[in-house]
């Protein structure tokens, strides 16, 4: 099911800064402040610890039944209601004969009296005294006991409505330890616990949480807002240093067969990786293997039969697949409708061996007319020239005889025709020549065989790395070459369509994003002008 958008990294990015705080504000205000229990621990000194005045005396010798405090100490406690719902007496999670709701236990040290301040309602004071015919005493769950070593204050079950608090100061001495050794901090033991639904008792059943007046929020909260934090300086920083390519405007999703040209294969195929990498969200696959690019013939003949095989209306295209060739497709395909997409430079190349770097338009005729067959007629090395050729059909091959071949006087002229069937075949000590199938096969064979001379799409003979990439009477393979009229050997690249590819198919989708979206940048890449960029897109011929 589509959502009608893209789930690219910004957009995760921006959706858990929305999510993140949302959940933090969620877990801080609804679920932990629900019924929360708070303390603060405002003081805890050594009565010794006060200035050496005259009257600071009295504190450092306070006395319990005539006997002197050893290392009196003072703590004030406050105790509050920090969430949102009153707490009552049901609330405690204590045994229900038990009046404590809180146990605050100091280890290390006794505790010797004890006093409940600043009640934020006088009503509050019922739940630490009670009154009988004795006299007021505390009442139950309120007092002092001990446990070894350590010293407890007991507090009882106090009803508190949301904000309301209460104070308790103690008296403490030391009962264990040495002497001037630093006490350590109480220990608050409590819960609460709810009693609505299943998942609110769960929520609500939380620890004593710490209120100190510095607590700035709870530690998940704290994990939220720095989660929240690191969200919006990554997203702040993927828009001023990280430019994503955007999305075709009409991402189209399902399977796109290519075929054709394996000289413009290399473009197509990174403009074919891109655009399933940008829609695939959509569903989009455009599959490339080593057998889809068999050449522009292969690749014309392999779309017309898949539209026989699917049977096609007249009046209808075929979705599914797409077919390119250097140069319009030879021979007669009425079913088929062709675009161009842009144009291509070739080159000849030459092996390493022949010394030769450049070639003038005659001397390269007179080769392939066959009356130069050695190197060194050109003023390169003795070593017999071999041609090695693509397939009748190629449309590098039709290139080279249309664009380069023909002219000077000449009548029509055409590759001459393979002496051998495999270029393993071709002896070393005479001119001949062979066929291959692929441009990166001719490629191989050019810089295997000593002697040899081909052709190849510009871009792949530069990444070949192994072969000399041949000038046109001094002007090497460059747009500009063909530009201003200097270089005669490119073409134009066609893409062929059965009929007329449905509007909301991957054929269409795809060939819009060749011409009028990002794939033009890929084009630009390999070396290739996008038609859309000439004068005469339809046309797509040089200014």
């Amino acid at each position: 099911m589509s959502l009608g958008f893209e789930w690219d990294f910004g957009a995760i990015v921006a959706a858990l800064s929305v999510v993140i705080p949302f959940m933090a504000f969620v877990w801080e205000f609804v679920v932990v402040r629900r019924k929360r229990l708070g303390y603060r621990v405002q003081m805890d000194t050594l009565a010794t610890d006060t200035a050496h005045a005259p009257s600071a005396d009295v504190l450092a010798r306070m006395h319990d039944d005539g006997r002197e405090l050893d290392e009196p100490s003072f703590v004030l406690l406050r105790v509050e209601n920090a969430g949102l719902t009153e707490i009552v007496e049901g609330d405690y999670l204590t045994p229900q004969n038990d009046w404590t709701g809180i146990r605050v236990t100091f280890r290390d040290r006794r505790v010797v009296g004890l006093a409940v301040t600043e009640l934020s309602q006088p009503e509050l004071r019922d739940f630490f005294i009670t009154q009988d015919e004795n006299g007021t005493r505390e009442a139950e769950g309120f007092g002092i006991t001990g446990d070894g070593d350590a010293g407890v204050i007991n507090l009882p079950k106090v009803k508190l409505n949301t904000g309301a608090h209460y104070k308790v100061l103690a008296v403490l001495e030391r009962s264990a330890g040495e002497p001037g050794e630093r006490f350590s901090t109480p220990v608050f033991r409590a819960d609460v616990s709810g009693r609505n639904n299943r998942w609110v008792r769960w929520a609500s059943r939380l620890k004593l949480a710490r209120t100190e007046s510095h607590t700035f929020a709870s530690r998940p909260a704290l994990v939220g807002i720095a989660l929240l934090t690191t969200a919006v300086l990554l997203q702040s920083s993927l828009a001023l240093f990280w430019r994503a390519e955007p999305p075709p405007l009409d991402c189209v999703g399902g399977t796109l067969r290519l075929h054709g040209s394996t000289a413009f294969a290399p473009a197509v195929t990174e403009a074919a990786e891109r655009y399933v990498e940008l829609c695939g969200g959509k569903g989009a696959a455009i599959p490339v293997g080593p057998a889809t690019f068999q050449g522009s013939t292969e690749g014309v003949n392999a779309l017309e039969r898949a539209g026989e095989e699917a049977r096609v209306p007249v009046d209808a295209g075929l979705g599914g697949h797409l077919a390119f060739t250097d140069g319009r497709a030879v021979g007669n395909h009425p079913r088929l409708l062709a675009r161009p997409i842009a144009y291509s430079l070739f080159t000849l190349v030459v092996n390493k061996d022949a010394e030769v770097q450049n070639l003038s338009s005659q001397q390269i005729r007179d080769i392939y007319a066959g009356e130069i067959t050695n190197w060194s007629e050109v003023g390169g090395a003795s070593v017999p020239i071999q041609l090695v050729n693509r397939h009748r059909g190629s449309g590098t091959r039709t290139a080279l005889e249309e664009r380069v071949l023909n002219g000077g006087g000449r009548p029509r002229a055409a590759v001459r025709e393979a002496t051998v069937a495999d270029c393993a075949a071709l002896a070393r000590d005479e001119p001949g020549g062979c066929e291959v199938g692929r441009t990166p096969a001719l490629l191989r064979e050019v810089a295997d065989v000593p002697g040899a001379l081909g052709y190849s799409e510009a871009a792949s003979a530069a990444a070949a790395g192994d072969v000399v990439r041949v000038r046109i009477d001094g002007v090497p393979a460059t747009l500009d070459g063909v530009e201003d009229g200097r270089y005669p050997y490119w073409q134009i690249e066609f893409a062929y369509t059965y009929g007329e590819p449905p509007a909301g198919s991957i054929a269409a989708a795809f060939l819009r994003y060749l011409t009028d979206q990002g794939g033009k940048d890929v084009l630009r890449q390999f070396g290739d002008r996008p038609c859309s960029e000439t004068r005469f897109p339809l046309l797509c011929e040089p200014a």
